[in-house]
């Protein structure tokens, strides 16, 4: 029976120093709008992100860092691990391939519990679709789908088990939902990644684990900038963008902080677009 909606509710009011309480360690401030921000706390929480050594993958490792969680960057990349510790000291690295099941399985099932699982590791082999190889389509879902599938499995199992539920992001792309010249493959394993969200929504929800995706256009990454830094290669894709220009990183990592916040509570198998309006156009 629903409520009548003239009636009044009492709610317990939360206390200013509980709020205080909550964002006073490890606080992390994303500015929202010109007139506001919001304060979103990772204190006490444990979070893995996987491609941390560049790129988004970094910079999400980091902000996670400062807003108060305990990170493990996974990396297939020594030397990027290397230099994130130097810059964030309390960083767990780990170093695998997860391309490689066994090799993932040895790493990984040992970390103990995570709260927070950002599945960003990613290649993007980009040819025709006439020209592309077995070893291209192989590579291509072994570390878009299949990795990700598998370091969650590890991760939610254990999150299962504990009871107190969690929020896992999965990178995806826009390109995902619109065909993109060259991006057969890529194209094929995001749209593969986006189904496996909604599942993943749909089955572990009830266990309190929220799964999400991000949706980035074009970033400007040291690698993305190096792609499309020629304004004429770039002109297309921006005049598919009604906001006219490209994603910086933090674009995203802002999005995925909200994701695995307690700021998105009752937000579970969408699909988040960071691009401009690409989508709608």
């Amino acid at each position: 029976m629903s409520q009548d909606r003239g009636a009044s509710t009492t709610r317990p009011q939360r206390s200013r120093d509980t709020n205080l309480q909550e964002i006073k360690a490890g606080a992390l401030r994303l500015d929202l709008s010109k007139g506001g921000n919001m304060e979103i706390s990772f204190a006490n929480k444990r979070a893995l992100v996987t491609g941390a050594g560049k790129g988004i993958g970094r910079d999400t490792a980091k902000a996670l860092v400062k807003g108060g969680a305990a990170v493990i960057a996974v990396s297939r990349t020594q030397s990027d691990l290397d230099s994130l510790k130097a810059e964030c000291p309390s960083i767990i690295p780990i170093c695998v391939d997860l391309s490689n099941w066994e090799a993932t399985e040895k790493a990984l099932n040992a970390i103990g519990h995570v709260d927070l699982l950002v599945n960003n590791a990613a290649v993007a082999i980009l040819k025709p679709f006439l020209e592309a190889t077995q070893e291209d389509f192989d590579k291509s879902f072994d570390v878009n789908v299949k990795a990700a599938f598998h370091v969650a499995q590890i991760v939610a199992r254990e999150m299962k088990v504990r009871g107190t539920g969690g929020s896992i992001v999965n990178i995806s792309s826009q390109a995902s939902q619109a065909a993109i010249k060259d991006h057969a493959v890529y194209c094929a394993t995001k749209g593969a990644l986006d189904m496996l969200t909604k599942v993943m929504a749909l089955e572990l929800g009830p266990h309190k684990i929220r799964v999400n995706s991000v949706h980035p256009t074009v970033v400007l990454t040291a690698m993305g900038r190096f792609r499309w830094e020629d304004p004429e290669n770039a002109k297309y894709m921006i005049s598919r963008i009604p906001l006219g220009k490209f994603a910086e990183v933090e674009d995203v990592v802002n999005a995925i902080l909200f994701l695995l916040s307690n700021k998105s509570s009752m937000i579970n198998g969408a699909l988040l677009p960071v691009d401009g309006g690409f989508l709608a156009s």
